[in-house]
């Protein structure tokens, strides 16, 4: 894209926010599937050990799609790539809405998944690829924008379809954006003559290897929390992936023709902005599952109320973003990196002194400066990691940037999850041991009243109060928990900010030169 003019049409600009809407859509989809798995269950009858195979395998597609852009780019260009990853997202939704059975419905995830995989690194190459530099705040502001709303107001978009309409309408909200985008952005993104012929240079070795270590990575830790991370299935599945990345890594090294530049890693802006991208990640997807979870066992809160409660983040974000993209092409990245993490660290550790009967006037404070600091997280962390690399280099980097992040979200909702499983349990004990002791504070911090613990009533059988007692002492020992996962993510969000100097000095965009030259 060598001839990239200096001042983008107002085509080229729609067809970037048409692209950034596609994006937004796979991302939101994750969020709205998740909130309404009971109602799909009934609906499909599907056991209940196998209901989390429809998020599971959109996520595997979604992870292996999402490293593998850069070469999709250059077979087909930016603008094909996205017309036809669009278009396939467009139609697996319309094959998911209408599924009968659970292998239908799954299949048809595994294709909405690589689909929408696709979508994600590509519309960060298109900041890069389509604009010059004076223009990339913009562009990676709207960009930055619908990457991270879309978690945010998933539970309330998807709580609200699900009570409003049915579950086929989870899927079938993408039919209309997904048509328009693929109808006109062939109209609007600079024409490129795709390059076919590099189909016949497809390591098919490099590329099994990629997806056997992805897909085993992400069952592992699926499976981890529940069976533990050092059980048979998951110490194999561990393995497996490691090999697996070590053979490919070792043949994508030596290969002129890889499927993915991993050679990119060796400039340090990149690698140190590939690190950001993931500590975010850890952040951002475990806080928004952290919540609902919460939320709903806690607060015993319905989908559409956990939404609301966490549009504050989303509204932040929102009136964060122009101010965050204005002192990104001012400030140096690595003071507005570091101020964001700093932030996002504050706003995560907040979230960990809550109490048991937390709702939305103690949790808005913390959603508050998570919701600023977000924006910082993500925005001059991209310009780090892509700023300076040139124009071949991007679409490859774009997809490891943004697959760090994902990798970031999974592997901290199995740390939470497996805070939650294994700590749980040992907290309610804790505080059945006190109560037993006749500690008054134990007590307190399960909502009994002192006066009823003081002064038993003397007819009440053992039995009666250990079930009056249980599910206080549970949901007590739950938000124990939970404020431990929150305290993980804090460290996770504090990593990033010690990475941060490590970055070197700020990029001088190679991309943006080459395209005012």
């Amino acid at each position: 894209m060598s001839d990239r003019i200096t001042e983008p049409s107002a085509a080229t600009w729609f067809g970037f926010v048409l692209m950034c809407l596609g994006m937004f859509m796979a991302i939101l989809d994750i969020q709205v599937v998740a909130t309404s798995m009971p109602t799909i269950q009934d609906a499909l009858a599907i056991s209940r050990d196998a209901m989390s195979w429809i998020q599971t395998t959109y996520l595997i597609a979604e992870i292996i799609a999402i490293p593998l852009t850069g070469w999709l780019t250059r077979i087909l260009t930016l603008r094909w790539l996205f017309v036809i990853a669009i278009s396939l997202f467009t139609a697996a939704s319309i094959g998911c809405a209408f599924s009968g059975s659970f292998l239908t419905l799954v299949s048809f995830r595994v294709l909405q998944g690589f689909a929408g995989g696709a979508l994600i690194p590509a519309v960060f190459s298109a900041v890069f690829l389509l604009f010059p530099i004076r223009l990339h705040p913009i562009a990676t502001t709207i960009a930055g924008i619908m990457a991270v709303l879309a978690p945010t107001v998933g539970p309330v978009v998807g709580g609200w379809i699900t009570e409003t309409y049915s579950w086929h309408w989870l899927f079938l909200i993408n039919v209309a954006p997904g048509v328009i985008a693929a109808a006109a952005t062939p109209f609007l993104l600079p024409n490129e003559t795709p390059r076919f012929g590099d189909l016949a240079t497809l390591d098919g070795y490099s590329l099994a290897l990629m997806a056997i270590s992805l897909a085993g990575l992400e069952i592992g830790l699926k499976q981890a929390p529940l069976d533990g991370w050092f059980s048979p299935l998951c110490s194999i599945l561990f393995l497996l992936s490691v090999a697996a990345a070590t053979a490919f890594a070792v043949r994508t090294l030596k290969s002129k023709h890889p499927v993915v530049e991993l050679s990119t890693l060796k400039n340090l802006s990149f690698a140190i902005g590939c690190a950001l991208s993931f500590c975010l990640g850890v952040g951002l997807f475990g806080s928004v599952y952290l919540m609902p979870v919460f939320l709903a066992y806690v607060r015993h809160h319905d989908a559409f109320e956990i939404g609301t409660i966490m549009l504050v983040t989303g509204v932040l974000q929102l009136m964060t973003a122009p101010i965050a993209g204005a002192l990104e092409s001012r400030l140096d990245p690595r003071w507005l990196s570091a101020a964001g993490f700093g932030l996002f660290a504050l706003g995560l550790g907040y979230s960990a002194l809550q109490s048991r009967v937390a709702d939305f006037d103690e949790m808005f404070w913390p959603q508050v400066i998570r919701g600023v600091a977000i924006m910082f997280c993500l925005l001059p962390p991209t310009r780090l990691a892509l700023g300076a690399l040139t124009e071949a280099q991007v679409p490859d980097a774009s997809g490891l940037f943004n697959l760090m992040r994902n990798l970031g979200g999974a592997i901290g909702i199995a740390l939470i999850d497996t805070i939650l499983y294994g700590r749980t349990g040992g907290h309610a004990e804790a505080l059945r041991d006190r109560l037993i002791a006749g500690d008054i504070t134990a007590a307190r911090a399960i909502g009994l009243d002192l006066q009823l613990f003081t002064h038993r009533p003397p007819d009440v059988s053992d039995a009666t109060v250990e079930a009056y007692l249980r599910p206080m002492v549970e949901k007590a020992a739950f938000a124990l928990s939970t404020n431990e996962a929150w305290t993980l993510l804090a460290c996770a969000a504090l990593l990033g900010l010690l990475l941060v100097p490590f970055a070197g000095p700020p990029p001088q965009s190679t991309v943006a030169d080459a395209g005012e030259r």
